[in-house]
């Protein structure tokens, strides 16, 4: 991942990274773990808009019962992202990973990313916290608890979609969502069961692209999306101009009454984040097939 991370933090960012020996092993779902990572690297990239040090740190993590009760943490691995940023105050660390909360202007982010990554970690039976002063940085660390099998029943478990799933080559998808990190993970695992992804980071340009004559067999978009366009609109507009579009949203749940409160048109899916690649892999091709 490191070289990715300093593609996408930029030359003004100095990435270090910090890895220790001897490391349990841990089992939850990579690409998740990754855009997790991905997350906080960009939230970390934004605390420093003059530049930086980033410093990316893994260790285990020993506590005994009392500790992990007082903590609300598992023993086990921990994944660190601090920065030289701008730091937070107390009241922005106790809404850091709250759905749509963000310190960034109208327009700039959805607050999803890191609500995101709090889900993920608690989905995967561990922990986030985050410890920042005003003009300190910020220190995130995701806690993942120890997996005691061995490992190669940890690398079993964590299939890889494109093996696990079969799709129908020679599809399109259009990929609407304005985080990179989100668009590159959803890409990857289209094309990794032989579909085309075309990406779009706002409305406009998922629009533009729908009201062309490109075949598509499938629209993914986020319900968020900054322009003042949302993912539902998006939709609405496509259908318009292509009445049997197949449209499938990702969103986090408090977005849900974006989309209709369920109450979704025949050929319309949600996907709430987080969310198992797995299982997304499976419900694009279910949807494409049937198509």
């Amino acid at each position: 991942m490191v070289e990715l991370i300093r593609r996408t933090v930029g030359p003004e960012v100095t990435v270090e990274v910090v890895g220790a020996g001897g490391l349990w092993t841990t089992l939850v779902d990579p690409s998740q773990l990754e855009n997790a990572l991905l997350n906080l690297c960009i939230n970390a990239r934004d605390a420093m808009l003059d530049g930086g040090r980033m410093t990316i740190e893994t260790g285990n993590r020993w506590l005994d019962v009392r500790a992990a009760q007082e903590r609300d943490l598992p023993p086990g691995q921990s994944l660190c992202v601090s920065d030289t940023g701008t730091g937070m105050t107390p009241e922005v660390v106790q809404r850091a990973f709250d759905p749509f909360f963000t310190t960034k202007p109208m327009g700039v982010g959805t607050g999803l990313g890191l609500s995101m990554v709090y889900g993920f970690v608690r989905q995967s039976g561990g922990q986030a916290r985050v410890c920042s002063e005003p003009g300190q940085g910020a220190l995130w660390c995701l806690y993942l608890p120890r997996h005691h099998g061995s490992e190669g029943n940890a690398t079993d478990t964590a299939a890889d979609p494109a093996q696990t799933t079969r799709a129908v080559q020679n599809k399109t998808v259009l990929v609407v969502d304005d985080e990179p990190t989100v668009r590159m993970l959803v890409a990857e695992v289209l094309g990794n069961l032989g579909y085309t992804a075309i990406e779009a980071a706002d409305g406009a340009a998922g629009l533009q692209i729908l009201r062309s004559d490109i075949r598509l067999d499938l629209l993914i978009t986020d319900v968020g999306l900054p322009g003042g366009i949302n993912g539902r609109q998006v939709a609405d507009a496509g259908r318009a101009v292509r009445p049997d579009l197949e449209v499938m949203f990702i969103t986090g749940y408090a977005e849900n009454a974006v989309v209709g409160n369920g109450h979704l048109e025949p050929g319309m899916q949600v996907l709430t984040k987080p969310f198992a690649m797995d299982a997304f892999a499976a419900r694009v091709v279910a949807i494409v097939e049937r198509r």
